[in-house]
């Protein structure tokens, strides 16, 4: 990997540019940098009162770390002549590489001449500000920013450097350690930077904003470090709703789009997504404190019915156990809060010990004794511009002494978003900004603590594209398909309808009828049931039109559920298994679950399990259940065909019919790319 130590805590910093490269400079001396600073300018003399160099050829020696804040052009000049003197890396300021390409700027074919200029020499960007580490004083960022020194903290990284500012102008007691941004991660991506950051032992957590994955196997790498060393990572991804530029003709194609695929590798990797920077912020700062939630033991506390029941409605489709308190200590908050007070969890403990603080240490101290994995105490403090809080200090104290004398972990939940001190932080117990937000970032930790240990194989990637492909008709699918264990009705093919019917007779009648060459033939009325007998089949055969050929097959009789199985393609190169309702219900429900390829047969009955089919599959209404080892036969066949087949685009198999005790598929479909 990329040495990264040079650039992350440079001892010298070398400042090319104008007015963006002071910016920097002025940075570098309001937090105390303590470092050699070299602004290189060809006509200025100084520049915040550090003589300027005049050419770069004037530097003492190779810098630790360049600001580069000139045009794109000379951009990749200045590169190239920092690499060769054996520079310790840069962050490039410039835009219009890359990221302008599709506005015919060439600023692809630039890009590919910075990373060459750069070779082994680490750079950030281009198109982004910099990085701030807070540990070591080091603001190598041409903006103002509201980070503050830290001991310990998370890593923020991502490519947008105004998020990444917006982010360290947060008020929720979140100590940052560093804030890196990778632009267009030309060469130094996301992972190269989170995977550096996570050696350092001052890091607990680390924080992605991403656009774009980049490298998968680098990515991989990571979150393997990430799940080695305990430390959670919390992301969030956007662009999820750009589909696959890739033409889709598959059912699973058009429900697997770019959000799934990003979700199920995160998922994959044990990367925490959420959907907002308030959860985002609210979940490292939890995960900072207390590392991944060792389970979902929630308990909640308030001096109010009211927040106790919202909490209580909020959480119904969280992972969060609000389960009861111990009879051992139930019996001792019965005795302190008395006979009106009903003990639960989420407790209401009334107002009749309010400004008691021994009562409220003691209370607390109750709750905190019961080896919840987390313990949550919900109190708004009033605006001192406006309200008299000193009745709230006995409260702060009474859960401080709490805290110290049980050591639990303690959350303090403000209903509306609010700024409470630091000095919460600091005892480990941590201010949470909104019950919405509290509810999602709570069930994130647990789910970090969920899935911190899994064993993760490296992702199927695929370079197969659409541009040059051929389409397996239904026959020549169930074929290929066959040969991995999946199981098809009986069946005869043929090109005529005389052929068809004559090939009829060697099956059981009723028999479906279907026209070849067709992608979607129900829509195109190229399937004809419940036919009888071989004339029946000739006179269907021969009102069909646009098909290349023809397949008749034994009718499959009952079954418990219609499944969807699929596969395809993610633009990032990633195969996706899904699983879901089929048949008519594909569409309308939109009942799936997709896994990163390959999957596990848990991961699939977990999936499957929490499907609204799964209803179905184990014996909706006293019905018949599915024989779920077959069903799990059958989707593993699947998988083990793509496995087995690099070129592979798409496949649907849809339905796949499961039954009490088989599982048969009536209908596939496979897209390959051309190999010649």
């Amino acid at each position: 990997m990329t040495d990264l130590s040079r650039l992350m805590n440079p001892k010298s910093i070398a400042i090319f540019g104008d007015a963006w490269a002071e910016n920097v400079i002025v940075q570098l001396q309001k937090s105390g940098y303590s470092g050699d600073i070299l602004p290189v300018h060809p006509k200025r003399k100084e520049i915040c009162g550090i003589p300027c160099l005049s050419d770069i050829n004037q530097l003492p020696s190779a810098p630790d770390a360049s600001f580069v804040g000139v045009n794109r052009e000379l951009t990749i000049e200045v590169i190239k002549t920092l690499s060769k003197m054996g520079a310790g890396g840069a962050t490039c300021f410039a835009s219009g590489f890359l990221e302008s390409e599709s506005e015919g700027t060439g600023g692809g074919d630039l890009q590919a001449q910075l990373i060459k200029a750069a070779g082994d020499m680490p750079i950030l960007g281009p198109n982004c500000y910099g990085l701030l580490n807070y540990l070591d004083n080091v603001t190598l960022w041409p903006d103002q920013h509201g980070g503050r020194p830290c001991e310990k903290g998370v890593a923020i990284i991502g490519q947008s450097s105004n998020v990444l500012i917006n982010m360290t102008m947060q008020k929720r007691s979140l100590p940052i350690a560093y804030t890196v941004a990778a632009g267009n991660q030309a060469q130094t991506q996301l992972s190269d930077i989170a995977s550096y950051l996570l050696d350092d032992e001052r890091v607990t957590a680390i924080g992605l904003y991403i656009e774009g994955f980049g490298d998968i196997r680098k990515l991989e790498t990571m979150a393997e470090k990430a799940r080695k060393f305990g430390k959670s990572i919390v992301a969030i991804k956007t662009r999820k709703s750009e589909k696959s530029k890739q033409a889709t003709l598959t059912h699973t194609a058009s429900l697997a789009g770019g959000a799934v695929a990003s979700s199920a590798l995160m998922e994959r990797l044990g990367i925490i997504e959420v959907n907002s920077l308030a959860v985002f912020l609210e979940t490292l700062k939890l995960v900072h404190t207390f590392g991944p939630l060792k389970g979902n033991s929630i308990s909640s506390m308030s001096c109010s019915g009211g927040e106790a029941g919202l909490i209580s409605d909020m959480a119904e489709d969280s992972r969060i156990n609000f389960r009861d308190i111990s009879p051992q200590q139930t019996s001792i908050l019965k005795d302190i809060l008395g006979p009106i007070v009903t003990v639960a969890n989420p407790l209401d403990y009334h107002t009749f010990i309010w400004g008691d603080e021994d009562k409220m240490t003691a209370v607390y101290s109750a709750i905190f004794s019961d080896q919840f994995d987390l313990n949550i105490l919900i109190m708004d403090i009033p605006p001192e511009d406006r309200c008299d809080a000193t009745a709230w200090d006995g409260a702060f104290i009474a859960l401080k002494k709490a805290k110290l004398r049980t050591g639990a972990n303690i959350a303090l939940v403000v209903t509306l978003p609010e700024n409470l001190g630091d000095e919460l932080m600091e005892l480990g117990i941590v201010p949470l900004h909104g019950m919405e937000e509290m509810i999602l970032a709570i069930d994130a930790s647990i789910h970090a603590g969920e899935i911190i240990n899994q064993n993760v194989k490296p992702a199927l990637l695929t370079s197969s594209t659409s541009e040059k492909f051929e389409i397996l008709d239904e026959a020549q699918s169930k074929k290929a398909l066959a040969k991995f264990g999946l199981r098809f009705p009986q069946s005869q093919s043929a090109k005529t309808a005389t052929e068809i019917a004559v090939a009829s007779d060697k099956l059981n009648f009723p028999v479906v009828l279907k026209g070849l060459g067709i992608a979607h033939k129900s829509e195109a009325g190229a399937v004809i049931l419940k036919l009888q007998n071989s004339e029946e089949v000739k006179t269907a055969a021969e009102g069909m039109t646009g098909n290349t050929g023809y397949l008749v097959e034994e009718m499959v009789h009952e079954s418990v559920a219609e499944v969807l199985v699929g596969i395809t393609g993610d633009a990032t190169g990633l195969m996706m298994l899904t699983v879901g309702s089929g048949g008519v219900m594909t569409e309308l429900l939109e009942d799936t679950a997709s896994l990163i390829i390959p999957a596990s047969r848990k991961e699939i009955s977990a999936i499957i399990s929490n499907l609204k089919l799964s209803k179905l599959l184990n014996g909706y209404r006293g019905k018949p259940s599915a024989n779920m080892e077959k069903l799990l036969d059958a989707i593993e066949a699947v998988q083990n065909y793509c496995l087995n087949t690099p070129n592979l685009i798409e496949l649907d198999i849809n339905p796949l019919m499961a039954q009490e005790n088989n599982a048969i598929a009536v209908d596939a479909l496979i897209k390959l790319e051309k190999t010649k």
